[in-house]
């Protein structure tokens, strides 16, 4: 095992900044997640810290030492991709140990490891199958063993699930977190999936546009987003944001936009007559009167996704959407009421959280 610092890390493809001044430390044993849309500049990273690509400027230490100079195969990590990339004219078994025959292994110490790695991946029986014979699933977990097998300091991983359907991609989630509790390895994922980051991740990074938005654990990144693009990235649906000015009435502050207002609570903000972005996620408000936060809607659609229904409706010229329970029953143009706790509200001023 191993742990990894990135410090300001920086690249540029021709006039275009693909990472900006990057920062990041990665524990010994952590599985940490790059999470963020297309073109963010996640794989670019990735590809960096495992020598592929040379970054401009910034610095990479393993184990407090630089790695800069190193070549990919002098760096002693393993690299899963989106694409299985296995030998189709091999077997699984193979597959598994190439890596190893490269770097000169002998065939009692490679049938050792090869077994070993097909057991901890439950794919013994497929070992003397092609990976024309094997389904997505069992060519992903060939592709994770083949990086495996040599136990690496770091395992890198762009985007592996990506190729599997929806079902698949929960199992192997789970199977994911299950083999990094057994071989306790320092995990580096890419991902543009926020439930895969979610799940996965014990640290997550939200890029974008090649600059680190927030890092923290699934908890802060969900609960206490940096910024309003964290906030409505991360979370489905988005947070609900609304735009508007605080004002003090009395003691207290109100948050005002054109077409309502919303008691903040017992807060304490220099922030009179500024304008923010009030934000509260659909399962944080509930349907019917409060004392503290009264307000109407006008329902637009509502989505059944099974466990639970969303209402998607208006609140003036707002957009808003409700988590609702799985039995509830509302018309389109019903006018509904809405409570909301200011706790939960997450206030945002040019787009950095306040408060």
């Amino acid at each position: 095992m191993a742990f990894l610092i990135l410090k300001n890390i920086s690249k540029r493809f021709g006039g275009v900044p693909a990472l900006s001044n990057v920062s990041l430390r990665v524990e010994d044993g952590e599985f940490c997640v790059l999470l963020g849309p297309s073109g963010c500049g996640k794989s670019t990273l990735l590809n960096i810290v495992a020598g592929l690509s040379p970054q401009d400027r910034g610095t990479i230490l393993l184990d407090g030492e630089s790695i800069d100079h190193l070549s990919p195969r002098e760096r002693d990590m393993a690299m899963v991709f989106q694409s299985y990339a296995l030998y189709p004219h091999m077997t699984v078994a193979q597959n598994l140990s190439f890596g190893l025959r490269m770097r000169g292994f002998s065939k009692e110490e490679m049938s050792l490891k090869v077994q070993e790695t097909a057991r901890l991946l439950q794919i013994e029986h497929l070992l003397d199958r092609k990976p024309r014979q094997l389904s997505g699933g069992q060519r992903q977990r060939v592709a994770m063993g083949r990086a495996l097998v040599r136990r690496p300091t770091i395992f890198l991983l762009d985007e592996p699930l990506s190729n599997l359907d929806a079902q698949l991609r929960m199992s192997v989630r789970l199977e994911l977190k299950s083999l990094h509790r057994q071989i306790a390895t320092t995990i580096l994922y890419v991902t543009h999936d926020q439930i895969e980051a979610m799940t996965l991740g014990e640290k997550v990074v939200v890029l974008r546009d090649g600059r680190v938005h927030q890092i923290g654990t699934p908890d802060t990144i969900y609960n206490r987003p940096a910024d309003t693009f964290v906030a409505t990235f991360v979370g489905s649906p988005m947070m609900n944001l609304f735009q508007g000015k605080i004002v003090c009435e009395g003691n207290a502050f109100k948050f005002r936009s054109p077409d309502f207002s919303l008691a903040l609570g017992e807060v304490t903000l220099d922030m009179e007559d500024r304008e923010v972005e009030v934000g509260i996620r659909p399962e944080d408000i509930a349907f019917g009167e409060s004392e503290a936060v009264r307000l109407r809607a006008m329902v637009e659609m509502v989505s059944n996704v099974g466990t639970n229904k969303y209402v998607h409706a208006k609140l003036g010229k707002n957009a808003i959407t409700v988590q609702a329970p799985k039995d509830v029953s509302y018309n389109v143009g019903e006018s509904v009421a809405l409570a909301m706790d200011p706790s939960k509200f997450h206030i945002f001023h040019e787009g950095k959280r306040i408060g």
